[in-house]
């Protein structure tokens, strides 16, 4: 036989798409951690998984439902490739009742997880010429999943003297003829924000100004514990069409059962009419879909979870924020200039000048993770070099414990 046959070319963008995903950022900071020589356990503040802590326990009826799906035995079969009706159903169900009109079935796509939505409608939006809008700073896999496809990417500012809203004037600097859409995390990722009603509409309006649609990443909806209260960018959708990204894994607290959706939230039809829901449909059609026993599971999860279950959980979120806020003012090294109101993050500017030996913000969370066992997520991942995301999801003892250690390691470090 040809040995030739068996030669292949490493695809050397999938390598460096997979490089920028948070999972292998992270990875390699781990990899700088030896407890037995800091004597410290690790302290995980780099990702949005608070499940490993009790206070973020799921709630007994998201458990049961799937307990009684799995032994029902009726869910062992393959499923849709869009999805089972009756947890689409439900689903539309469940955002219509913040929206002024109703979602149908046919406006709801399941997919396993807000990453796999990412990369479906990142294909759909794929032709050639074509550009997309997206945020910085922003999160990761939009710009991992971009850079195997033909889009050209443009980045907007999010403005931090201004609590990260959206910089209109340079999103219209930014578009053209051959814009196609424009990416919205809210509440915010990477920065713990959360857009006003107004801004909102600005947003809108902006969007259909410029002919493009909106990517709502609503994957912290309703976890905003501040002033301003979640609204779902549908309520905008007779302004701009929206195609919003959803999932069980952070409000429901169970980001290991990769469940999601894309929703239409379109009352004019132009997403239906311009033949996007149909591509939306042939791409789900190729690829794998959520597992049906959770599938059959959510109707009940999202018609059972009591509000006092989502009212607990931003309360222990809006604490540990405050907690964080306030003790991150003990070092005066770092800066966060913007207290977080949502999600379970927050943006920490790093002053590197203040630093005997550290040269960036990735040399930063190294030396962190060697010498203090904590783990953060640089800011060059998400676009703002010096930077450093810091996830506050975590028990009051533990930010305690980890905002005391970069303190001492700030202090270590710092001119003298």
């Amino acid at each position: 036989m040809d040995n030739q046959k068996w030669c292949f070319k490493e695809n050397s963008e999938v390598h460096a798409a997979a490089a920028f995903t948070v999972r292998n950022i992270l990875q390699a900071i781990i990899g700088n951690i030896d407890e037995t020589r800091t004597g410290k356990p690790m302290i995980h503040l780099g990702h949005g998984d608070p499940s490993v802590y009790p206070c973020f326990r799921t709630s007994t009826i998201v458990e049961d439902a799937l307990v009684e799906s799995v032994r029902s035995t009726k869910f062992n079969c393959y499923a849709p490739g869009v999805g089972i009706d009756s947890a689409r159903r439900t689903v539309a169900e469940h955002l219509s009742k913040d929206l002024p009109y109703k979602l149908t079935t046919d406006d709801i796509f399941l997919t396993v997880g807000a990453n796999h939505a990412i990369e479906i409608l990142l294909k759909v939006f794929s032709q050639p010429g074509a550009n997309i809008l997206f945020p910085t700073p922003n999160y990761p896999l939009y710009e991992a999943q971009s850079s195997l496809s033909p889009l050209e990417v443009r980045h907007f500012n999010l403005l931090p003297e201004k609590g990260w809203e959206v910089d209109l004037d340079g999103v219209k600097a930014l578009a053209d003829d051959k814009t196609v859409a424009i990416v919205l995390i809210n509440p915010g990722n990477p920065c713990g924000n959360v857009f006003t009603f107004e801004h909102m509409q600005k947003i809108a309006e902006t969007a259909r100004q410029l002919g493009i649609m909106v990517i709502a990443d609503e994957v912290y909806a309703y976890q905003a514990f501040g002033e301003k209260p979640f609204i779902p960018m549908g309520v905008f959708g007779h302004i701009a069409p929206v195609l919003t990204l959803g999932t069980l894994s952070k409000r429901w607290i169970v980001p290991g059962w990769r469940f999601g959706w894309i929703a239409i939230t379109d009352p004019n039809g132009i997403l239906h009419k311009t033949g996007i829901a149909g591509s939306i449909k042939s791409c789900l059609e190729l690829t794998a879909d959520p597992p049906t026993v959770i599938q059959a599971a959510v109707p009940h999860i999202l018609e059972n979870t009591p509000e006092s279950f989502f009212l607990n959980i931003n309360k222990i979120l809006k604490e540990a924020s405050d907690l964080f806020y306030e003790r991150l003012k003990d070092i005066p090294f770092v800066t966060c200039p913007h207290k977080p109101e949502g999600s379970m993050f927050a943006m920490v500017k790093i002053n590197i000048s203040a630093f005997d030996d550290v040269v960036d913000d990735t040399d930063f969370c190294m030396k962190l993770a060697k010498e203090e066992s904590i783990i953060l997520l640089p800011g060059y991942s998400v676009g703002l070099k010096n930077w450093v995301r810091v996830s506050f999801a975590a028990e009051p003892k533990v930010l305690e414990d980890a905002i005391g250690r970069m303190k001492a390691f700030c202090f270590r470090h710092a001119k003298h």
